[in-house]
């Protein structure tokens, strides 16, 4: 009988063409794309391992759907950026790298975007919950990871933005009122009657515009004149508020749907659908490139979802994809060299995603 060679199983090493999203929160999932991700079937190598594990640098990550052409990672805590392969038997993939979000300040509770000043300093709230007195509402992390308390007097400070001038704004959605406040941390009130004062976010010519829990958009003029800009409907929370280059506003609020809008307001107060399709919408940044990020569900996936800005004269309607996967994220901001900085509900992380944020007012 003539012999016939056949290939051991375990020679056929795990191929990775893809991972999607390419940058992640620890807990969140990844998707990996390619070949011979699944286990081997029986064989008679019973010393060789036919379960295959995948590793991030050095830190194992645990597997949770493994097929053939993709498998499902969730990111381990304590990792940090590296690279992703796929072990089965004995060989491994060749690497992908994984973007892995590191945390750079606890024990916060922000419930909206961070803000960042010209230095690169980021600042963050501890809202509390309503009518809650904190010790410190908003602390200031330096670009060396350093916390400091920076305001103590605001109760349920919520949104934050800063002026051309280098001044914070807060608002405050127990009081109705907004604060500014100065680069040594002194407190003033900048305008008061904002019903649930939350969104706050500056147009190019230094007014201040004020989203309300009720769905009204404040205008406030740099001489303190307010003005009802845009209302839109009362179960539409004006929650998040985020400029693009050209000067429309969008407007994002969390919802029990899973079928959300983000809505446009051109500088007329004209409102429209800018996208449809998300899950509790909430803070907003934009790129240089007018794409516009946003912590939400897609598709069952939690994260931070990028739009493109579609052409609507050309017919080409904006489309929306995972770029960072995670769980309890409520905002982002743009730092330097492409990274970001994410909040969380109790925190805020920072990733290198490669992406150079569009510069503020």
């Amino acid at each position: 009988m003539p012999f016939l060679f056949q290939r051991e199983p375990y020679q056929d090493a795990p191929h990775l063409t893809s991972v999607t999203p390419t940058a992640a929160m620890p807990g969140g999932l990844v998707e990996v794309h390619g070949t011979n991700l699944g286990p081997f079937a029986p064989s008679t190598s019973a010393s060789i391992s036919q379960i295959p594990h995948a590793t991030i640098g050095d830190v194992p990550a645990p597997i949770i759907l493994s097929r053939p052409d993709r498998t499902t990672i969730r990111i381990p805590e304590g990792s940090i950026s590296g690279d992703l392969l796929i072990h089965r038997a004995a060989t491994s993939s060749n690497p992908l790298h994984l973007r892995i979000a590191v945390p750079m300040a606890e024990n916060l509770h922000p419930v909206a975007n961070p803000a960042v000043d010209a230095l690169g300093n980021v600042y963050a709230t501890v809202s509390g919950s309503r009518g809650q007195a904190v010790p410190v509402s908003i602390f200031q992390i330096q670009r060396d990871f350093q916390i400091r308390p920076f305001v103590r007097e605001i109760l349920n400070a919520t949104g934050l933005a800063f002026d051309p001038a280098g001044n914070l704004y807060a608002s405050s959605r127990a009081e109705g009122t907004v604060y500014r406040i100065s680069p040594a941390g002194a407190v003033s009130t900048y305008a008061e009657g904002m019903g649930i004062a939350t969104g706050i976010a500056f147009d190019r010519e230094g007014n201040l515009y004020v989203g309300d829990r009720s769905g009204t958009i404040f205008k406030i003029g740099k001489n303190q004149e307010i003005f009802v800009h845009a209302t839109l409907e009362p179960s539409m929370a004006a929650y998040h508020l985020a400029f693009n280059s050209a000067g429309t506003l969008f407007v994002s609020g969390p919802t029990t749907s899973s079928n959300q809008s983000i809505h446009a307001i051109d500088p007329d107060g004209n409102i429209s659908t800018f996208y449809q399709g998300l899950g509790r919408a909430q803070g907003m940044a934009f790129d240089v490139d007018d794409n516009l990020y946003v912590a939400a569900s897609f598709h069952g996936q939690r994260g931070i979802i990028r739009i493109t800005p579609g052409h609507p004269t050309k017919n080409v309607l904006p489309e929306a994809s995972l770029i960072v996967s995670g769980s309890n994220l409520v905002g982002l901001a743009f730092l330097e060299d492409g990274c970001a900085a994410l909040a969380t509900r109790d925190a805020l992380y920072h990733v290198d995603l490669g992406v150079e944020g569009r510069p503020l007012p």
